[in-house]
């Protein structure tokens, strides 16, 4: 017929290949035929122009060919490819907030994403909302029953409340409907995490300035106002789980319990009875969770301590403390704790009695070195948080709430968020949302007339004035709202230090890594560089006391105590190993000092014993 009718049909990639397919915004009249006598389509994956007469199929939307990420990048057709496969792969990254807001220039799949994603509460049946609260939802359900309403069963919809999701984020519930509500069968009743009223909602609607200020968004950082983290407009809750498990041992079992050896009272304050921390405490790093004692084995008693158990009957063992503790950098209150026992018939693993599970609750406030980005693969890491005061604001005395670097433009070729950014002022000024559907939304000019409705200047400038000096500045900015969404590459799961800590087996090296509590790789490059400087003293102890010279760094840290001067470096335990290596091989290899005398390896290893027994290094 040559007519495109409402019959949709679902074909396969090979299937595809037999029909030529129009594509979904060819003009159509109201007939359903084709308007243009050449019409653009595909046969065979190539895109050719064909007469209308030929055309098999048509596209239902344009927004079929990406992804549900991609579709929710508005002017996406104005990004260049490369940073909208990065914004569509940080949309995936962002954190739930905890308070979510929508975005004013969505794409119209909002909604779809948000009631899809089986994170929402949506309702079964029709009916009447008849109890809300923050753990349920109750709707009795209404049927037509010979043209008259009869009403039903009430049903329950119980909401998760504040569960650790796989990343560590809170995952939330909250009802958005109110007692009375008429509800439809599909409606949604209760937000999932990182939604508002039904809608996706993965960031915020900050105001936002393209502008330089004294050079502290060099390199894609972004400047925030302290506004948005007094009122919590990027803050997000975090829970962890620790556990701890009470095994048997060669030795007799582990036990938790609240009587450790060498622990202060003070430090098992908020332990229950049982040795396990209460609900509601308050822990920072190092504090103890759980109490657990493991055997140390049955010591030679002297003749003494033999009459005294004699006397008072008590066995003679010896524990040790493995408590489970805070790691380093972590901490909050303690959301919930779980307690599973064999005796109980809860199923553990071989070899484990209890199993005891703390779960620990943080509010995390955004702060300098988190990463944030839009939807336009424009990321950036805050660089200063400045007080409401400095920061840049508008003629009628609004400050800007974050400035990003208009460098980050050009060169990237993400014009989408310049329009987002002009487009989202327009929303805001008139008060409402807007929807530019991928690929079939907002033209430029629509844009443009939609900044004049709003009675914005026509280059959707504005003179802004320094907070500091209150002087405008010399030229116009732009400013508008664009969504801003935080990322799980937060800064305080980066930040690390380590003063002492543990050391590879074989070569006597800190090992590296956050979670292993490790030390910072020296390489050969940055070796280079500081024998390039002639930093010769820095260098040799980077490689000797810092590092793998075992005696060395046990007498430097007693020296530092003791206040004492630092004494000489010894020699490496790497470069042992060398030798080792090299004897393995065999080779003769022979060390000499400066007078060309052989030095023997035992020798070496030999005053090091000593040394070590001096200083009790296996304590």
């Amino acid at each position: 017929t040559n007519k495109v009718t409402d019959q949709i049909d679902y074909l396969t990639a090979d299937e595809e290949d037999n029909y030529v397919v129009a594509q979904a915004n060819a003009k159509l009249g109201d007939d359903g035929s084709f308007m243009d006598e050449e019409v653009i389509s595909r046969f065979r994956g190539e895109n050719t122009v064909v007469s209308r007469d030929r055309i098999d199929y048509m596209d239902v939307s344009p927004k079929q060919v990406v992804s549900a990420a991609t579709a929710c990048i508005p002017f996406l057709e104005n990004d260049d490819s490369n940073r909208s496969l990065m914004g569509a792969n940080m949309q995936r990254q962002a954190v739930p907030l905890l308070k979510p807001d929508a975005p004013l220039v969505g794409t119209g799949m909002e909604y779809v994403s948000g009631k899809d994603s089986g994170a929402a509460v949506i309702c079964r049946h029709e009916g009447i909302v008849e109890r809300v609260e923050a753990k349920e939802v109750r709707v009795r359900r209404i049927s037509e029953v010979d043209g008259k309403e009869v009403e039903g069963d009430v049903d329950r919809y119980r909401l998760q409340k504040f569960i650790r999701s796989n990343q560590g984020s809170c995952y939330n519930q909250r009802p958005i409907v109110a007692k009375g509500d008429r509800v439809t069968k599909g409606e949604i009743l209760a937000d999932g995490p990182s939604m508002d009223m039904g809608e996706l909602a993965l960031g915020q609607n900050p105001l936002v300035a393209f502008m330089t200020w004294d050079g502290y968004n060099y390199e894609d950082a972004i400047i925030m106002s302290e506004r948005l983290v007094k009122d919590d407009v990027y803050t997000s809750i975090h829970i962890e789980e620790y556990e701890s498990e009470a095994r048997d041992t060669k030795l007799g079992p582990e036990e938790i319990t609240r009587d450790i050896p060498n622990v202060g009272e003070d430090a098992l304050k908020d332990l229950d009875d049982r040795g396990i921390i209460r609900v509601g405490a308050e822990v920072s790093d190092g504090d103890l969770l759980v109490g657990k004692v493991t055997p140390k084995g049955v010591t030679e008693l002297s003749a003494e301590e033999r009459l005294l158990h004699a006397i008072f009957g008590e066995k003679a063992r010896e524990v040790r403390d493995t408590s489970l503790r805070v790691p380093h950098g972590a901490g909050g209150i303690v959301l919930d704790v779980k307690i599973f026992n064999r005796e109980d018939g809860d199923e553990l693993p071989p070899g484990v009695n209890q199993l005891i599970r703390v779960y620990i609750v943080q509010k995390r406030k955004i702060s300098e070195g988190d990463k944030m980005a839009g939807r336009h693969g424009n990321k950036g890491v805050i660089s200063k948080i400045l007080p409401e005061e400095d920061m840049p604001f508008l003629p009628d005395g609004t400050p800007v709430d974050i400035m990003l670097n208009p460098l980050g433009v050009p060169s990237r070729m993400n014009i989408g968020q310049v329009l987002e950014l002009h487009l989202g002022m327009a929303a805001r000024l008139m008060g409402q949302r807007v929807a530019t559907p991928v690929f079939d939304g907002a033209r430029e000019e629509d844009v443009w007339e939609t900044l004049q409705e709003a009675g914005m200047a026509r280059d959707a400038k504005t003179i802004l004035y320094d907070g500091r000096t209150g002087e405008p500045f010399d030229n116009r900015v732009s400013v508008g709202v664009m969504y801003m969404i935080k990322l799980a590459h937060m800064v305080d799961d980066k930040l690390h230090a380590r003063s002492t800590g543990p050391y590879s087996l074989v070569t006597q090296q800190p090992l590296g890594g956050k979670a292993q509590f490790g030390g910072q790789r020296f390489g050969e490059m940055e070796v280079w560089a500081l024998e390039a400087y002639g930093a010769a003293y820095t260098l040799q102890e980077i490689l000797t006391v810092k590092s793998d010279d075992v005696v060395g760094r046990v007498k430097t840290y007693e020296a530092i105590v003791k206040g004492d001067n630092v004494p000489e470096p010894g020699v490496p335990e790497s470069f042992k190993v060398l030798i080792k290596e090299l004897q393995s091989l065999g080779m003769d290899v022979k060390i000499l000092n400066g007078d060309e005398q052989e030095i023997e390896m035992r020798d070496i290893e030999e005053e090091e014993t000593k040394q070590s027994e001096n200083l009790n290094l296996d304590d």
